[in-house]
């Protein structure tokens, strides 16, 4: 992917540098064959790309020639700008003059004049070896890097969704018998079958399905790690089914299971399921030690609990589940079936052209019956018409292939296929640990300030990569985890067998390379990107960071791994990228300040307090990030970072989102004046309110979330002003200084139309009226508002709103969700209404409500009158209210009820009289 780097520099520094030499009486005509040359090498890199797996050794030694000379030109380049900044102070705009005026600048610019010849002459060869980069076929299909061997190493079921399976009827019947039906003794149910078959899908539909809902009462799905016989591997899995277990049932983590000893896990594990009937699911058992190392923490309560295993291994699925009938074998899909779910894929459902029948069915034969591999290549076809370039796909799949090696070129395919600047977005994301949950808004930062995203007129980067995001989730190339409220993508996941490809790929481009607990010491001195995985063991003094453009470190958590990160970041003189998020930092390291090139600086979960003054060196910082450290107040030097776009800073104990916790725990940190001067911010989260700051937001044009804390009543029209002028705001979040504090927010006339996320904590006299005409909302939160009319009448016609949260919002004795309203409402929570005794809900309102939670309303009386109208509900969940409250629903309100899969409720014992 180096043409990325060609590109960036003939657009932004070729430019500066041929003025340079002109003045230093250099010869500039050279830069202007290095620019001649990029651009040549940009048309080719892209080409080679994607023939880099044909085996031919010629060809891949002239392409790593040639992107060797495109990361020395980029390291030329950017030598050349550090000194310049070096040299400038503050910023870029001071005079030619007193750049030149220094013999030693005028040596350095010698020197850079003689590295862009060598580099010239380099190329000449380069082209002359090749014969001018004109023996490569054109293309980015021209072939399928197979090369990558995953035979002994490979899962991919364990995160692909399926939700499109075809002839799933019968398996899922099938398995649902075994889960549903028998002895009221443990069982452990097995799902075995090739990788790609469907397993985990198979499994999910079952798990998913209303009924095992509501006939177990405790559910959980974890994908087992590779290598679980490693003893960090078991407690992290141990982990991941603790949280589920408690997140299901709405309560925390006990202080006893926050542990990384895996046998208080699995004590406190069997502890928590010993009087509960329940269903859990592990996803890719490899082997028998694996099961080994697990089945202990499981109770035989004689209640019909199950535990589901998918694997590949006979023997796992015999082992672990003792009796054949236990165990549920998944065959590939039969010609037929393929043939449907193809057409799902490649024609939106529609037959199969006459014309492409007899390739479709040569197709569908190589793909073996594996609806991953279907669903990778009929998505794949989905945009070609000509019977010439299915007959490209078809040689691409290559003859004779089965099981692993299918899915591993059909996996590729999907890559080779994908236009050029989303196999850069897709190819970084491999620099993320395998299963790890990957953030929208982390990952679309990095992928900008890697120069992975094009300008699109109209759109802003963020829009822009928000599409690309997309774009890799309707080919099937990652997982969403979760979605925002708007349908935009929230969290992901890239799928192990893919990402365990486009390692490979990276790390021979030296694209990255990865270190970390187990690391082998190697050090690829040219790698532009390094990635920690864990705590560093194996660090060798001699590791040079020179070359590095990228740091990211993910799950170090010592004392030495981070004095190693430390060390070598005082070679990373180029870096532009870093996340030391998580480390036991205590003091910003001065180190950091040094990097003068960064545009990313993301220190999460840190205890650092303040940032120094130096600072202000940090000229190309575009993303700041200090969420949940200690720092509560910036020096005034950081105005003097003018391209920042992202800067998120709040206190250790942190902002959480929703969080009930008391107001004056949560901090945000103080600006000094003169915040109008950083107009490119994009982002401005948990500031705190100072008059002379409010006032400033609002010339800050381009912002699109806002987090403002500590707002007092005498704020009011301050803040309301800004907001008004702000009409790009998408999210916005507004919080009092204490509980009780009224805040005045009734003085806006044309508010931003954009506004889609709206919170808003702190006492209201009245309903601000301007609520009502934001047509784009679709997620609300009100807390502590203590309103005295109904708010329902205020926000029942909003168009778009899909989520509503309203905490102790409202001191009314009676709710009613009036008839026709709140069409497109998916998701009511309703919390802490002490006087309420009655919600009312008529017939025809809510039409989409899939999920109600209601707790801490100690005077409701029942269930919403008309919640069995609700027919598209899914989860009700309520807690924390009255003995007679849960007595009552477990009598006469039951039937209400029935209809719902899943009803989690309180015991009478556990209310709260708080």
């Amino acid at each position: 992917m180096a043409d990325v780097v060609i590109s960036f520099a003939v657009r932004n520094t070729l430019p500066i540098l041929q003025e340079k030499l002109r003045e230093a009486g250099e010869a500039e005509a050279e830069v202007e064959n290095i620019r001649y040359e990029l651009d040549r090498m940009t048309a080719f890199l892209k080409d080679a790309d994607s023939v880099m797996g044909d085996r031919d050794e010629r060809k891949e030694n002239w392409v790593k020639e040639v992107r060797n000379v495109a990361y020395d030109t980029e390291d030329v380049l950017d030598r050349f700008v550090l000194v310049m900044k070096k040299n400038q102070g503050s910023g870029w705009s001071n005079t030619v003059h007193n750049f030149l005026n220094c013999a030693l600048n005028i040596r350095f610019l010698s020197e850079i004049f003689s590295d862009i010849k060598s580099i010239n002459t380099r190329v000449n060869s380069i082209k002359d070896g090749c014969q001018r980069y004109i023996d490569l076929p054109g293309g980015s299909n021209s072939n399928v890097d197979a090369s990558i061997d995953l035979a002994n190493d490979t899962r991919c079921d364990a995160l692909w969704e399926e939700a499109d399976l075809v002839g799933i009827e019968g398996p899922k019947s099938e398995l649902m018998r075994l889960v549903m039906e028998g002895g009221l003794d443990l069982r452990v149910i097995s799902v075995v079958g090739t990788v790609g078959v469907g397993k985990s899908a198979l499994v999910k539909k079952v798990y998913d399905d209303p009924a095992v809902k509501k006939s177990f009462k405790s559910h959980a799905c974890v994908a087992v790690p590779q290598a679980l016989s490693d003893k960090t591997n078991i407690e992290e899995l141990l982990e991941d089914l603790v949280k589920q277990l408690y997140c299901e049932t709405k309560g925390a983590v006990p202080p006893e299971m926050n542990t990384k000893n895996k046998n208080h896990l699995k004590a406190g594990i069997y502890r928590f399921l010993r009087k509960t009937r329940y269903v859990i699911v592990f996803d890719d058992v490899r082997s028998t030690l694996e099961w080994d190392a697990i089945k202990s923490a499981f109770p035989d309560n004689s209640n019909g609990s199950r535990l589901i295993v998918t694997t590949r291994d006979n023997a796992v699925a015999s082992y672990s589940s003792e009796m054949e009938e236990n165990i549920y074998r998944l065959h590939p899909l039969t010609q037929e079936q393929s043939l449907t779910l193809f057409c799902q894929k490649a024609f939106q459902g529609r037959p199969c052209p006459s014309n492409l029948e007899e390739i479709t069915n040569n197709i569908l034969e190589r793909c073996g019956g594996l609806p991953l591999a279907i669903k990778s290549v009929g998505g794949t076809l989905a945009t070609k018409s000509s019977r010439s370039e299915w007959e490209t796909v078809y040689q691409s799949l290559g003859a004779e292939m089965e099981g692993t090696k299918t899915l591993n070129t059909i996996l590729l395919l999907s890559f080779n296929d994908l236009p050029y600047h989303l196999k850069y977005c897709l190819l970084y994301m491999a620099i993320y640990p395998e299963y790890y949950l990957i953030k929208y808004n982390s990952l679309i930062r990095l992928w900008i300030v890697e120069g992975f995203v094009n300008e699109k007129g109209g759109q802003t980067v963020e829009q822009v990569a928000q599409g690309y995001l997309k774009e890799l989730a309707n080919k099937n190339l990652i997982r969403v985890v979760k979605r925002k409220e708007n349908g935009n993508i929230k969290s992901c996941r890239i799928n192990y067998f893919l990402r365990g490809n486009l390692l490979e790929r990276a790390k021979r481009q030296s694209f990255l390379m990865t270190v970390g607990k187990n690391s082998n010491g190697l050090w690829d001195k040219n790698a532009r990107r390094l990635a920690i995985h864990g705590n560093w063991e194996n660090f060798n003094p001699q590791m040079s960071g020179k070359k590095l453009r990228s740091l990211l470190a993910f799950g170090v958590t010592d004392l030495k791994s981070m004095s190693l990160i430390l060390e070598l970041l005082k070679s990373c003189k180029m870096l532009k990228v870093l996340d030391l998020s998580g480390l036991p930092l205590e003091s910003f390291p001065k180190v950091i300040t040094k990097l003068l090139l960064l545009k990313y600086l993301y220190l999460r979960h840190t205890k650092i307090k303040s940032l120094p003054r130096s600072i202000k060196n940090l000229q190309e910082l575009e993303a700041l990030d200090l969420k949940y450290s200690l720092v509560t107040e910036l020096p005034v030097e950081i105005l003097q970072l003018r391209k920042l776009r992202h800067l998120v800073i709040s206190s250790y104990e942190g902002y959480v989102a929703h969080s009930n916790a008391p107001i004056e725990k949560i901090l945000g940190f103080k600006l000094p004046n003169g915040i109008e001067a950083l107009n490119c911010l994009y982002q401005l989260a948990f500031i705190e309110a100072i008059p002379g700051t409010i006032e400033e937001i609002g010339n800050i044009k381009a912002l699109r979330r806002l987090f403002i804390f500590k707002l007092g009543r005498e704020h009011g029209r301050m803040v309301c002003s800004s907001i008004e002028k702000l009409q790009n705001l998408q999210s916005l979040a507004l919080f009092p200084k204490t509980e009780n504090e009224i805040l005045d927010l009734d003085h806006i006339s044309s508010p931003p139309a954009s506004l889609q996320e709206l919170s808003m904590s702190g006492r209201l006299e009245k309903f601000p009226h301007w609520i009502k005409s934001l047509n784009n909302l679709v997620k609300v939160y009100f807390r502590w508002s203590q309103l005295q009319d109904d708010p329902l009448q205020y926000l029942q016609d909003l168009p778009s709103l899909v989520r509503l949260e309203i905490f102790d919002g409202y001191v009314g004795e009676e709710l009613c969700f009036k008839a026709g309203k709140f069409l497109s409402l998916q998701k009511l929570y309703l919390d802490k209404f002490e006087p309420l005794k009655q919600v009312i809900i008529e017939e025809g309102a809510m039409p989409n409500l899939r999920r109600i939670k209601i707790q801490r309303c100690k005077y409701l009386e029942s269930v919403p009158y008309g919640i069995e109208c609700l027919t598209k509900m899914e989860v009700l969940k309520l807690f924390y209210m009255s003995p007679q409250f849960i007595d009552k629903l477990s009598r006469e309100d039951n039937h209400k009820v029935a209809h719902i899969p899943k009803v989690l409720k309180d015991d009478a014992e556990k209310m709260d009289d708080d």
